[in-house]
């Protein structure tokens, strides 16, 4: 059986166990204060493990009309979970302040001055909190994508409550706060199926061969790759000439998005142009000698 359908049964157990303990928890042999505790305490947890039950069907619900599988996710599963953990936050916020006897009423009259200067101090995490929803919602970023976020450049590995986790090329975590992810630019290279690769590098000007000598070579390195490049797509553009080096892009178009085929074609690559320096070097080492 899948693990999580077991999970969800075994949630739906936890709550039926809870609800019969609420029911019978009356006949305790306890003080009145010690059982005004416990009722309270259990209807958090029926609370909590109620909403939950109840929102793991409804994914099931989704997924399954979706055809996902049961234990897949994406924005509307990880909003759903972000939601679930806000309102448990403050379920149990208000569970503590009921076990001090504190009326809630007169608690939130008097304490208006000291929330909106904790509302003023914590601006930046509540602004994160609302910027996982506005991502979720917008379908912008999905889980699995390969984006760039400003300089950040990676696959989206989940949508956090207050974060965004890419995986960059070097198998790196980033996390980047929901409202600096809103804030600047985004490029979805899987939603626009944006395909085109650009490898920058700059070197001494005296490169050993002719532009197009070193373009063919180039490609002619990554031919265990040509059935994954799109034909007639690679080019080598000159950047910009400088007083003793020259930048060039070499770009090429991948028939999918594959971010571990990106990095080998790109390892492939330098290697490459480190091996034409070298020979360069030795060439004109050579030269010098004669």
């Amino acid at each position: 059986m899948n693990r999580y359908i077991l999970r969800l049964l075994l949630k739906t157990i936890i709550l039926a166990l809870l609800l019969l303990l609420y029911r019978a928890h009356i006949d305790y042999p306890i003080n009145e204060q010690a059982l005004d505790a416990m009722s309270k305490a259990i209807r958090f947890l029926l609370f909590a493990f109620g909403l939950n039950v109840t929102l793991s069907l409804l994914l099931v619900i989704y997924r399954l009309r979706k055809k996902l599988k049961l234990n897949a996710r994406d924005n509307i599963t990880q909003g759903t979970n972000n939601l679930y953990i806000l309102i448990i936050g403050f379920a149990f916020v208000l569970f503590v302040l009921s076990l001090w006897g504190i009326d809630f009423q007169t608690l939130f009259t008097s304490l208006s001055i000291v929330a909106a200067a904790i509302a003023i101090v914590s601006r930046e995490f509540i602004s994160s909190i609302i910027g996982g929803f506005v991502i979720s919602l917008s379908r912008e970023l999905n889980i699995g994508d390969y984006v760039k976020i400003g300089d950040y450049k990676g696959k989206v590995v989940d949508l956090k409550l207050t974060k965004v986790a890419l995986l960059n090329e070097d198998d790196d975590l980033l996390y980047i706060p929901n409202d600096k992810a809103n804030s600047l630019e985004i490029i979805n290279y899987t939603q626009s199926d944006i395909r085109k690769i650009s490898i920058g590098f700059e070197i001494n000007w005296n490169f050993g061969s002719t532009l197009e000598e070193f373009e063919r070579n180039l490609i002619d390195e990554l031919s265990e790759y040509h059935d994954k490049i799109v034909a007639g797509s690679f080019k080598l553009r000159i950047v910009e000439i400088k007083k003793d080096t020259v930048q060039f892009k070499f770009q090429y178009t991948l028939k999918e998005v594959n971010r571990s085929l990106e990095r080998e074609i790109k390892r492939k690559t330098t290697r490459r142009v480190l091996e034409n320096i070298k020979a360069a070097a030795s060439s004109v080492a050579a030269q010098a000698d004669s």
